[in-house]
């Protein structure tokens, strides 16, 4: 009977309607100090794809934990396809947290910037043209290996994630070197959605100020001028201001000529191995905010918000500018001749920027006695200071036509196509006339370098030689959108090449050698033939003490300079075609 009547009751009056998901975040029912956990993150993102049908949240590859990496896409048209979203002309931000999970405020101010902005009219109206892509959290071990201990110099959280991996790699100098499974599930979301910008919410450690957030934009010499002229003129000053006007201003970030800022900072020139490094060489505007270490954890999440509120903003204003400039930096790059691989400072250019500091100061250290530096809050100033941020190229190089990449070299191959680049392969054995490099100096770290021993200072010799090729062989031509990520990873003078990360070093070791006491009648004879030679070896013999009093030396000289000598001892085995030839492909 109880039964009947009630249902007559619920067709009388109607189902109850579903009750909307609690989408308070775990930081909001928190005490302002303590940070989402990884399982409570995904757990809310996913309460929140259920109450939105413009919210969806789809796994994106695995990453070094063994758990998948994943992006929430908040799309208002219910649109979630990228190729789709372009062709409405629809600007895609991409907010990326907790590649450092010892730096959290990124990761709890997104969760409730997305729930304000689905749920406030005005806010929502900034959507219908702007597509927002969130990874809730990058460096998912590093998230899960919580602590209270390891951000020693940091005012809270309570507790939070470890900076290293689950392979103990800081993932903001894997971008290009891609050794975790993180990068390449990265990788695959940059390139499928083409971010028109990008944000990577951080912590700064360095100097006490007043300012909560710093900011790094992309370097703009590096980045198009087309860009950068947008970046500088309009974008920039546009954030400033609404940071100002939300009472948080803003300062480049603290990076300081000396120990202390008053006597300037300079920009920082993020190589490629760096988020916006990387991202840079896709024409996307990067940025990574940099909240002040010592300010309450409230503050921190407040400031990233209220940034990240101000960059919607500018992006929904500015839609359509924005396209127009990326379109056009993308073809001005397809069509770029010279690239850069490394630059320097250029102290002469400065300019002075308005700072809010505390007094730095000294007394006796409690532990060792001496001097040590302290920050006197009690005497906050207002000034301005010296800001470097101009970088003049050191080493450039002209894109050749096509690299050739023997079959051999398997892990450079797997990065260049996880990024997407467009290659072929020859279909039989061929002789080609190529531009080949010869490393003839370099320098190597000698400690490792999150988990190599990086070189710099590369110097080469070009030659111009016919080399076989073989069936298979991958060719790359430079005519694609990647251009420049191309030239940057197989360049061996650039920062960040595949060669100074170590993926070519068997080349810098010579496998065949000779027996002195056999090559010596071998090699009497070799000079008989060759009076340049003789000529060559005399003058060295002068001109080196050391090398006179070496036999050995001396032998190897002939040696080097012989047909037995192989060829390939320190020749970069990528290849370099300059003339225009119809290959077997």
């Amino acid at each position: 009977m109880l039964t009947t009547i009630l249902l007559a009751t619920l067709l009388v009056t109607g189902a109850p309607a579903p009750q909307k998901p609690d989408l308070t975040t775990p930081y909001e029912k928190g005490n302002g100090n303590t940070t989402a956990t990884y399982d409570q993150v995904i757990d809310w993102y996913t309460r929140l794809d259920n109450a939105y049908e413009e919210v969806k949240m789809m796994p994106y590859g695995y990453t070094d934990s063994g758990r998948p990496l994943h992006l929430v896409v908040v799309s208002t048209d219910k649109d979630f396809d990228p190729a789709s979203i372009r062709s409405k002309n629809k600007r895609i931000l991409f907010i990326q947290n907790g590649i450092h999970p010892g730096e959290p405020e990124g990761i709890d101010a997104t969760m409730m910037l997305v729930r304000d902005y689905l749920q406030d009219k005005k806010k929502r109206k900034q959507l219908d043209n702007t597509v927002l892509i969130i990874v809730p959290v990058y460096n998912i071990g590093g998230a899960l290996n919580r602590n209270s201990h390891t951000r020693t110099n940091q005012n809270g959280p309570e507790s939070y994630g470890f900076r290293g991996n689950a392979r103990n790699l800081d993932l903001n100098r894997d971008f290009i070197k891609m050794d975790s499974r993180n990068a390449e599930a990265f990788h695959s979301i940059f390139r499928d959605w083409d971010p028109d910008v990008f944000m990577d919410n951080h912590t700064s450690n360095g100097a006490d100020y007043q300012h909560v957030m710093t900011l790094i934009p992309t370097q703009h010499n590096k980045l198009n001028p087309t860009l950068a002229g947008y970046l500088q003129q309009k974008m920039l000053p546009t954030l400033y201001e609404g940071m100002k006007h939300d009472k948080f201003p803003m300062v480049p970030y603290m990076n300081t000529v000396d120990e202390t800022p008053e006597k300037g900072i300079i920009g920082f020139m993020e190589s490629p191995r760096y988020a916006t490094g990387y991202t840079t060489l896709y024409n996307t505007i990067g940025f990574v905010p940099e909240t002040h270490m010592l300010k309450p954890f409230d503050q921190r999440v407040k400031a990233t918000y209220k940034l990240m509120e101000n960059m919607i903003e500018t992006v929904h204003r500015d839609a359509d500018e924005i396209g127009k400039l990326r379109a056009q930096a993308k073809q001005e790059t397809l069509q770029q001749q010279n690239f850069p691989l490394d630059w320097k400072l250029d102290t002469s250019r400065v300019e002075q920027i308005p700072f809010l500091g505390f007094a730095a100061k000294y007394k006796p250290s409690e532990v060792s006695g001496l001097e040590r530096l302290y920050y006197d809050r009690k005497s906050p100033y207002s000034t301005k200071i010296n800001y470097y941020n101009e970088f003049t190229p050191t080493t450039s190089v002209q894109k050749p036509l096509a690299y050739i990449i023997p079959f051999a070299w398997r892990e450079v191959i797997e990065r260049l196509k996880t990024d997407k680049v467009e290659m072929q392969q020859l279909k039989k054995d061929t002789t080609l006339t190529v531009e080949t490099y010869y490393i003839t100096d370099y320098k190597t770290a000698p400690r490792p370098y999150e988990g190599h021993y990086l070189h710099s200072d590369v110097k080469v010799e070009k030659r111009t030689m016919d080399r076989r090729f073989l069936k298979g062989d991958y060719v790359v031509y430079l005519n694609q959108p990647a251009n420049r990520f191309i030239v940057e990873t197989l360049e061996p003078q650039a920062v960040d090449s595949y060669f100074a990360w170590n993926f070519f070093d068997s080349i810098l070791m010579q496998k065949e050698y000779f027996s002195s006491y056999v090559f010596e009648d071998l090699a009497a004879e070799y000079l008989k033939k060759d009076p340049e030679l003789r000529k060559r070896l005399e003058e060295k013999k002068k001109q080196d003490p050391d090398f006179a009093k070496s036999a050995r030396a001396q032998l190897d000289f002939v040696y080097r300079n012989s047909p037995h000598y192989e060829f390939t001892h320190n020749m970069y085995p990528v290849g370099r075609l300059v003339q225009k030839i119809k290959l077997p492909l």
